[in-house]
């Protein structure tokens, strides 16, 4: 009889839940982060370590989640992962100075990031590729909530009781998570045919070969670098650049969170009925269209209120989430007796990736007092989704 927890109804809400942890994390201390260099009284910099090394380990954690997943089940590395979450939480609330702080947003991302990788082999697990991407843009779509609504949180947290209780609350909600999962998230990796470790390698090794895997690797990774550039150096924009408030950085925000969710509700209405292939190449050309008028407003010097920056960003994001879920379920799907290590290492990518796409980005908008930097990266990103598409139509 069929695990009454397989149910898309009962399991597509728990991925929700669990993918959501990882954009949560990394996007609730966003707005704290100019205010943690005074506090303790480090350059910008270094306190941007705080956001680089967490996508940096997120990318690494990937890497061994997703196989490790194929190798020892989805189930016991999740429920791991979120127990480590909330640990490290504690410990980044307890952080005596930067270093530590920085120390702990390591560890943290180890576990923050299982949801995602892992949320994205259950899918494949579970549902065709086509089907996958309709899946994967309806958890998108849902778990956008949550790096939506965190930057607000996390900057009325950071101007009322402080930055400490943000990670007070990243605790709570990952034990609280922790505990639901025990409950309802279902095994479903077959134990009897996980891979061994040579296997896992061989995987690996393959998909590396494969021209069109890494035709949707490059489209997913240089797409992200729009989102991660923007996420290291838009807080450095609005607050010391332009001099509005954390919170004000928070409440736009939603704005461009709200376009990424809506472009993941079209994707997770639409994917499985026009084809991944189109959803991806419609996301990516007006994608490469608002990084040139984002681009423009920077250049000609009209990037001084908030909305000049967040509303090209928006439209971005609503293309990123138009053709991201396509890209990733295609990407799983070239070989799915891997889709663990396929997912990991999209994340790995995608992640890594954006590290030193937000770290360049916050670094040099910090040095600069200026957009230009963000914006650039961000261009750059477009442009080269747009060569990683030709070679997929090239492959195809």
């Amino acid at each position: 009889m069929p695990d009454p927890r397989l149910s898309p109804r009962i399991l597509l809400p728990l991925l929700v839940l669990l993918a959501a942890i990882g954009p949560m994390v990394l996007n609730l201390p966003l707005p704290a982060v100019p205010g943690l260099a005074r506090y303790f009284e480090t350059d910008p910099g270094t306190i941007q370590l705080i956001i680089t090394l967490y996508l940096a380990g997120m990318a690494i954690s990937q890497l061994f989640l997703g196989p490790l997943s194929d190798r020892f089940g989805r189930r016991p590395v999740m429920l791991a992962c979120l127990a480590a979450t909330a640990l490290t939480s504690v410990f980044a609330a307890l952080a005596a100075s930067a270093t530590w702080l920085i120390v702990a947003r390591v560890l943290q991302s180890v576990g923050a990031s299982a949801g995602q990788v892992i949320g994205r082999a259950i899918i494949r697990d579970v549902f065709d590729r086509d089907r996958a991407a309709s899946m994967i843009g309806w958890v998108t779509m849902a778990m956008v909530v949550a790096p939506m609504l965190s930057p607000s949180i996390g900057g009325l947290l950071n101007e009322t009781v402080g930055w400490r209780w943000i990670f007070v609350v990243i605790a709570v909600i990952a034990a609280a998570t922790l505990a639901v999962s025990i409950f309802a998230l279902p095994e479903t990796r077959a134990v009897a045919s996980s891979p061994s470790m040579a296997q896992l390698m061989r995987d690996a090794s393959f998909l590396m070969r494969d021209r069109v895997f890494l035709a949707y690797l490059g489209i997913g990774a240089l797409s992200s670098v729009t989102f991660f550039a923007f996420v290291g150096g838009a807080p450095h924009v609005v607050v010391t650049v332009m001099g509005e408030s954390s919170s004000t950085y928070g409440l736009w925000f939603i704005v461009n969170a709200g376009g990424y969710m809506i472009g993941n509700a079209l994707s997770g209405r639409f994917a499985a009925r026009v084809g991944s292939y189109r959803m991806i190449y419609l996301g990516t050309m007006l994608m490469v269209f608002a990084t040139i008028v984002q681009g423009t407003f920077a250049l000609s010097g009209w990037m001084t209120h908030p909305a000049m920056m967040f509303i090209p960003q928006a439209l971005i994001a609503f293309s990123n989430g138009l053709q991201l879920p396509s890209a990733i379920a295609g990407g799983v799907s070239v070989r799915p007796e891997a889709a663990g290590s396929a997912s990991g290492i999209i994340g790995f990518v995608q992640m890594g990736v954006g590290a030193i796409a937000a770290q360049i980005s916050g670094t040099l908008v910090g040095i600069w007092l200026s957009p230009v930097p963000m914006v650039a990266i961000i261009l750059f990103g477009g442009l080269g989704a747009w060569a990683a598409l030709t070679l997929l139509r090239e492959t195809d």
